[in-house]
């Protein structure tokens, strides 16, 4: 979300695209104040960048993880809270989650290997894959342990779905 598009809206007017990338901007800080970490943002102002160019930004700065921060909204109001996904080929961990990935992959095609051989392509991607899936998830269970410090947090284990975005290492 940026520019343009809002992404979700509160009840008081806030939206999206301004938290998060509020939230971004402080989690940014606090890395780059540890040695050896630098973050990169895919996202530094108020306009919509299409999450095509998002993982390429990532790509170019050679990323080791990529942290996609969302502040969805639903119409029961007596759901709140923090929740944490990783990326799942094999469905995803709830139908919630499903339809949170089919909304945000509305914007993504798929990524291009014509370069490559299909059959090394397909090899490549597989083991890269499955590597990345695993360092997520330790990670993503790190995050969910601090996020239950700060604050509501939904979900107490980490959620899966198909979003386009982390499916391109």
């Amino acid at each position: 979300h940026g520019g343009e598009d809002p992404g979700a809206s509160g009840p008081a007017g806030t939206h999206e695209k301004d938290i998060t990338l509020a939230i971004a901007r402080s989690l940014a800080a606090k890395l780059n104040a540890r040695p050896g970490i630098r973050a990169v943002l895919t996202r530094d102002a108020d306009r919509l960048i299409d999450l095509r160019e998002r993982f390429e930004r990532a790509r170019h700065a050679r990323a080791d993880l990529f942290v996609s921060i969302h502040a969805d909204a639903v119409r029961d109001r007596s759901i709140a809270g923090a929740s944490v996904y990783t990326l799942s080929y094999h469905g995803a961990s709830s139908e919630a989650a499903r339809q949170l990935a089919d909304r945000e992959n509305a914007t993504v095609g798929s990524v291009s290997l014509a370069h490559v051989d299909p059959a090394l392509a397909s090899v490549l991607l597989d083991a890269t894959q499955s590597q990345i899936m695993g360092a997520s998830v330790e990670a993503a269970d790190q995050v969910l342990g601090a996020l239950d410090g700060v604050g509501a947090v939904r979900k107490k284990i980490v959620q899966h779905a198909g979003f386009v975005v982390l499916k391109s290492p």
